[in-house]
Formats: structure tokens, C-alpha cells, sequence
């Protein structure tokens, strides 16, 4: 079922008289349950891509639609309420809120949207034992491991049961063996739960497990498998 139809996408950032093409006219196609990866070296619009799928950036031209819903047609208000309902998102920094423990990061986006606290943290228990990291439920960012990190950051992005995650080279910081395990971690997920997951990445472990490859150069797909 096609969950995601990119149609002509364009991005060009301006800087005084400097211009620059990040993507050149993207056409795709996502389906529910893909495992999609989107390969490219630095400067090739993986990432300026990923973040127009996940309405983080807007397209010069082109359109966007999700479930046969055009996104660039959405309100911000609307946009907000998408990201915190269908879509979830792993950084290659983490992006844990320092101050709070593995289980408030995790409860974050469901205190945004106004769960009781006691379904909440049920739930957030729920995926962290899922996801093997329950014994980490007290501890705050700088008592984890980037690996420890890193699966926080994936169970804070499927808690809300998104349709799709979004996977910022999510390899990048974690040594070959945690890298390993996260996507082992993402597949069962994508298996069991049906999510759709897209990453940017150019790590050959993240390639490997790809259901479909999709390769960028110089903001154009070049090749596809």
C-alpha cells in the first residue's frame, strides 16, 4: 500500500547571492512496511530529503503526500499535530532532554499529548522492556552508554506507534558491534509493528538491511535496488 508519494521535489537554499541545490527534482514512491534506505555521500540531499519527508523543512517545488494527502497543503498547527501523531524520529546526536531520565525522555511526546501520566509511564515501561533497556528507566543521558542512548532515542520514537520513523544516520556514533544491535532492535519492530522506517545514512551496516536502496548524488537519484 503506497504510504508516501514524492512528486518533483525540488530544494534550493539561498544565501545572499549564493544559491544552492540541495535536492534537483526527487520523484518517489514509499510503501507501508519498507525498510528504505537513502544512500549518499555529505552533500548529496539525504538528509535535506529526510527532513522534507518528516515536514521538519519545506520543498522549493514539488509536492508531498501522505496517504493521498498533500503535506505542503497542511497549516503549521496541522504539521505539529502529524509529527506528534504519525511520525517519530532518531537523531544521530540522540537529542535526549539532559535533565530527564531514560522513561520522562521516552513519555515526552505522550506528555504533549496530554496521556495520563499512569498510562504513560505504562506504556513507556512497556517498550522499554520490548526494546531490552528497562533497567535504564532511572538514569539520564550522561549515565548511558551511546548505545544506551541511542535505543532510548528509537523507543521514544515508536512509543506513540507512528506509521513512519525517521532514521537521521542513526549508526553514526555507536561502535560496529551497538550499531548491530540497534538495527536489529529497528527490524524487529519493523516486522512486528509495521512501521514504516526511512533512513539517510551512508554506513554500509545501515545499506545492508535496506528492503530498498535508494542512492542520491548532487540532489538526484541515481540509482535504485
Amino acid at each position: 500500500m503506497e504510504l508516501i508519494n514524492i512528486e518533483n521535489v525540488k530544494k534550493v537554499y539561498n544565501s545572499g547571492e549564493i544559491s544552492v541545490n540541495a535536492l534537483r527534482g526527487i520523484n518517489l514512491k514509499i510503501n507501508e512496511g519498507e525498510f528504505l534506505v537513502i544512500a549518499g555521500e555529505s552533500g548529496s540531499g539525504k538528509t535535506t530529503l529526510l527532513n522534507i519527508i518528516g515536514t521538519l523543512d519545506v520543498p522549493t517545488e514539488g509536492t508531498i503526500s501522505l496517504n493521498g494527502e498533500e503535506i505542503s497543503k497542511k497549516t503549521t498547527e496541522e504539521l505539529s499535530e502529524l509529527r506528534l501523531n504519525k511520525l517519530g524520529f532518531i537523531f544521530q546526536a540522540y537529542n535526549l532532554i539532559p535533565v530527564l531520565t531514560a522513561m520522562e525522555n521516552i513519555e515526552f511526546t505522550m506528555m504533549l499529548k496530554g496521556i495520563p501520566e499512569s498510562v504513560r509511564r505504562e506504556k513507556a515501561l512497556t517498550v522499554m522492556n520490548e526494546l531490552g533497556i528497562g533497567e535504564l528507566a532511572n538514569k539520564r543521558p550522561n549515565e548511558m552508554s551511546g548505545g544506551q542512548q541511542q535505543r532510548v532515542a528509537v523507543a521514544r520514537a515508536i512509543v506513540n506507534d507512528p506509521l513512519i520513523v525517521l532514521a537521521d544516520e542513526p549508526t553514526a556514533n555507536l561502535d560496529s558491534k551497538s550499531g548491530e544491535n540497534l538495527l536489529d532492535l529497528m527490524q524487529k519492530m519493523n516486522r512486528e509493528k509495521n512501521i514504516t522506517f526511512i533512513f539517510s545514512s551512508h554506513d554500509n551496516k545501515v545499506m545492508n538491511r535496506a528492503s530498498r536502496l535508494i542512492t542520491l548524488t548532487d540532489g538526484l537519484i541515481v540509482s535504485e535496488k
